[in-house]
């Protein structure tokens, strides 16, 4: 008989706390951790922010020592990209050729950088999401005198990589569709306030769709000059941030019809996507059973509860079939348990730290306190269907901040939500 076996595909975030999940839930069989990178599994959120600005080392973004990898006892295959899978063998296929036959697999496999194709060939165009472009992006920003850097897509990620090019003294300007900074997922008034923010560090605002770029020199030796924008404006340009959002990493399964891949993997609410193969972290698309919706969350926090809810939930599937085998020891705790978190994210723009709990987008309601215009503390309230769904908060003291979450933990009415919030304010 074939070494029981559960896959994990993905060494990220998500993927290495189903790993440790599976091991600390009593899997003793061989456990194989698929990286299509060279890197032990690392911590994104600093790409844009401490490695960057030149605050940390590489090595500072490992997720565990190499002591600590080597204890979970991993068949662990970094540099190697899944191909394809077979849910109905459960059968995973690698770059290589290699079939690996599974018990179960953890799809943890994230998204990718969406790029423009104009950008194709062209020296000094940038992506960020892998370490690999943070070092590109730091090293092309690191050299004597300003560059003249324009971030094409004023989101999270955008809105926090020309903090810090701002930062390190570069000319920087923002370029989105949205006419403010992080509005599709903050509103209207918070991002009146991260304009106002921005523009006083001297960044340049600019709403727009770009129409492409220009650049000097042939073959692929072309450097970008300018952007051009779609009302004409050309912006003079040595270094372009290409930010405009990611694409579920799901390629690779399409060729399996019992899959979903529309918007991620999606999954019910256990995090089943087929029996036996579960999904975890930005790549899922799950059945949130409190909110009544498919939702996908890109955060850091999500994608490690996540990761160990898709591995509990895996394990208690296949304990029976498993009774008695010595690939899965007796554990407590391994009951199936919809997945249900109060999502939350941050992020760090200058001296400002955005935090918010529960489920901001799609709102069709949101109310915003300025509590403090001249430091820009903030705080606001997110609805949907007339219940309150999301509160984020700028500048706010860390106790106070936590004490919101239990605003709209469970989706609270509308006006309940927000006679809270005022007393929590007040």
């Amino acid at each position: 008989m074939s070494p029981r076996r559960i896959a994990v595909v993905g060494a990220s975030a998500a993927g290495l706390a189903a790993a440790e999940a599976l091991r600390r839930f009593g899997w003793t069989g061989t456990l194989t951790l698929v990286g299509d990178e060279p890197h032990p599994p690392y911590d994104r959120p600093p790409l844009s922010k401490q490695l960057l600005q030149g605050a940390w080392q590489p090595d500072k973004l490992h997720l565990r020592a190499a002591d600590q990898l080597d204890a979970l006892g991993l068949d662990l295959r970094l540099g190697t990209r899944a191909t394809g899978l077979d849910t109905a063998t459960r059968t995973l296929t690698l770059d290589g050729g290699e079939r690996l036959a599974c018990d179960g697999v953890i799809v943890a496999t994230g998204v990718a950088a969406r790029t423009l194709p104009e950008a194709a060939g062209l020296d000094g165009v940038h992506t960020l999401r892998t370490l690999e472009d943070a070092l590109a992006l730091k090293e092309r920003l690191s050299g004597t005198g300003g560059h003249r850097l324009v971030v094409v897509g004023n989101g999270v990620l955008g809105c926090e990589a020309a903090a810090v090019a701002r930062e390190l003294g570069h000319e920087v300007t923002l370029v989105g569709r949205e006419a403010l900074p992080m509005a599709r997922t903050v509103g209207t008034e918070i991002g009146e306030l991260l304009a106002a923010e921005h523009r006083e560090r001297g960044v340049q605002l600019r709403i727009a769709a770009v129409d492409g770029f220009e650049a000097d020199g042939d073959g692929p030796a072309r450097q970008v000059t300018a952007v051009r924008l779609a009302d004409g404006t050309r912006l003079p340009a040595d270094t372009v941030l290409v930010a405009i959002g990611s694409e579920p990493a799901v390629g690779w399964l399409h060729g399996d019809p019992a899959l979903d891949t529309t918007d991620g993997l999606r999954c019910d609410a256990y995090c089943a996507a087929a029996p036996g193969v579960y999904a975890a972290g930005d790549v899922a698309r799950w059945q949130h059973p409190v909110h009544g919706r498919d939702l996908r969350v890109e955060h850091r926090m999500n994608a490690t509860e996540q990761g160990m809810a898709a591995a509990r939930n895996l394990l208690a599937e296949l304990e029976e079939a498993l009774e008695g085998d010595e690939a899965l020891a007796p554990a407590a705790g391994r009951e199936r348990r919809p997945f249900t978190p109060v999502p939350y994210f941050w992020s760090d723009q200058y001296g400002l730290k955005l935090q918010a709990y529960g489920v901001l987008a799609g709102a069709d309601r949101s109310e915003a306190t300025v509590v403090d215009p001249d430091s820009r503390k903030a705080v606001a309230l997110y609805g949907r269907d007339g219940l309150a769904t999301g509160v984020l908060a700028i500048g706010l003291p860390p106790r106070l901040v936590r004490g919101l979450r239990a605003l709209i933990a469970t989706p609270a009415p509308w006006e309940e939500a927000r006679e809270g919030l005022r007393n929590a304010l007040a």
